[in-house]
C-alpha cells in the first residue's frame, strides 16, 4: 500500500498531462537544428568574405540565385527554430493563460515579420541585380 499513495489517479490530474505536440515540435526543431549546421557556417563564411568586398560588392553577392536562396533558406529555418524554442520557453515557464496566449501569439507575428523583412530584402537584392 505504501507504494501506491503516491500515484495520482488521471481523473484528478483534470487535463494537466501531455499537450500532445512535444513530439512534433521536437522533431522540427532537430530538423531546422540540422539544416542550420550547414548553413550556418556557409552563412558566416559568405557574410566574412562578402563584407571585405564593401557594399556594393555584397549587394552583388547576395544578388546571386544561389546566394539568395541559401540566405532566405538561413533566415528561414533560423527564424523557424527560433520560434519553436521560444513556444517551449513560453509554455512551460508562462503560467497565465492569457499571458501565455499573448505571447506565443506575439512570438509567431514577430518571427512571420523578421522573416518577411529578410526575405524581401533578399528578393529585391536579387530581382535589381538581373535589371
Amino acid at each position: 500500500m505504501a507504494n501506491n499513495e503516491f500515484i495520482t489517479p488521471a481523473k484528478i490530474t483534470r487535463g494537466l498531462g501531455s499537450a500532445k505536440s512535444g513530439t512534433t515540435d521536437h522533431i522540427r526543431q532537430r530538423v531546422t537544428a540540422i539544416a542550420l549546421v550547414f548553413l550556418v557556417p556557409w552563412f558566416l563564411y559568405s557574410v566574412i568574405d562578402a563584407s571585405s568586398i564593401g557594399y556594393a560588392g555584397a549587394a552583388e553577392w547576395a544578388g546571386k540565385p544561389w546566394n539568395a536562396i541559401l540566405l532566405i533558406l538561413t533566415a528561414g529555418a533560423a527564424f523557424y527554430h527560433m520560434r519553436i524554442g521560444m513556444q517551449i520557453v513560453i509554455e512551460d515557464y508562462i503560467s497565465k493563460t492569457s499571458t501565455r496566449s499573448a505571447l506565443l501569439i506575439l512570438n509567431s507575428f514577430a518571427v512571420i515579420a523578421l522573416f518577411v523583412t529578410v526575405a524581401l530584402s533578399v528578393l529585391k537584392l536579387w530581382i535589381g541585380a538581373g535589371a
